[in-house]
């Protein structure tokens, strides 16, 4: 009997390699596998929550981060009010350490001021003691003078060619007026324009001259400047229209009723000298 054939079934040439697969791992432990990487990925879930709540904190700070930056902000603005306040006490107390000195400085002007014119007010009041007690002596000598005049026009018979005595007498009441005032338009006693302190003077005499000193430069008999002498009408500006008289007393010196500035003095006939002279007695 013929033996069954065998079929005869070709091999692969690598059939005598041996294989490099792993070999399928079984289904327990795929599951653990499984288990495994569940648990895994729960940890890392888990971690990643924990992060995430870790990576949540810094935002809470961030929420209340304004709040911190708005106290600061009060801060710094109550600092400043401090500060502007400050500022405006040092600018208050500066004003006012400027305004007690200079108020200080006023009161000292003031208080010199003061004491100034108490001073004036005392020379003042010297001067007029002393005025008054020199015009008391000027009327005593007034009085003399015109009861010697009376008696000398009494004894005279003739004014146009009076005695030496009767200049003396006018050049004593001139002088007897030196330091009153002069006043345009007045005659006496303690005031006096130019014309009519010459007036006054040679009425003491007995000679009568005109008012004003136009009509003065025109009496008695003109004289040359070069030839005058005391007791000689001096006279400046034109003959006949003067503005301005006095009366040479010797000396080079004259005495009129200069202005209202100097009142009546005696002068210096080289500092203004006269246009012109006339003489009367």
């Amino acid at each position: 009997m013929k033996e069954p054939l065998v079929p005869v079934v070709p091999m692969s040439h690598t059939a005598h390699i041996r294989s490099h697969r792993k070999p399928r791992r079984s289904a327990t432990s795929s599951i653990a596998v499984r288990a495994g990487v569940t648990g895994g990925v729960l940890s890392m879930a888990a971690a990643g929550a924990s992060a995430s709540a870790s990576a949540a904190e810094p935002v809470t700070q961030t929420i209340e981060l304004p709040t911190l930056t708005a106290d600061l902000s009060a801060q710094v603005a109550q600092s400043a009010a401090a500060t502007q306040q400050a500022a405006a006490n040092y600018e208050l107390r500066a004003e006012r350490d400027a305004a007690a000195a200079k108020a200080a400085a006023e009161a000292k002007k003031d208080l010199a001021e003061a004491k100034k014119k108490a001073e004036a007010k005392k020379k003042a009041a010297e001067a007029a003691r002393k005025a008054a007690a020199e015009r008391a002596t000027r009327n005593a000598e007034r009085a003399t003078l015109s009861a010697s005049a009376s008696t000398s026009a009494s004894a005279s018979t003739s004014v146009s060619a009076p005695s030496s005595g009767s200049v003396a007498t006018v050049i004593a009441f001139l002088k007897a007026q030196v330091g009153d005032a002069y006043v345009m338009g007045a005659t006496g006693p303690n005031a006096w324009d130019c014309s009519s302190l010459v007036q006054a003077a040679y009425k003491q005499v007995g000679v009568d001259l005109p008012r004003v000193s136009q009509d003065q430069s025109m009496a008695g008999t003109d004289v040359p400047l070069s030839d005058i002498q005391v007791g000689d009408i001096l006279y400046w500006g034109g003959k006949g229209s003067a503005y301005h008289v006095g009366v040479y007393i010797g000396d080079g010196q004259y005495l009129d009723a200069a202005n209202p500035s100097k009142g009546v003095v005696i002068q210096d006939l080289s500092g203004y000298p006269a246009s012109g002279a006339v003489r009367v007695l």
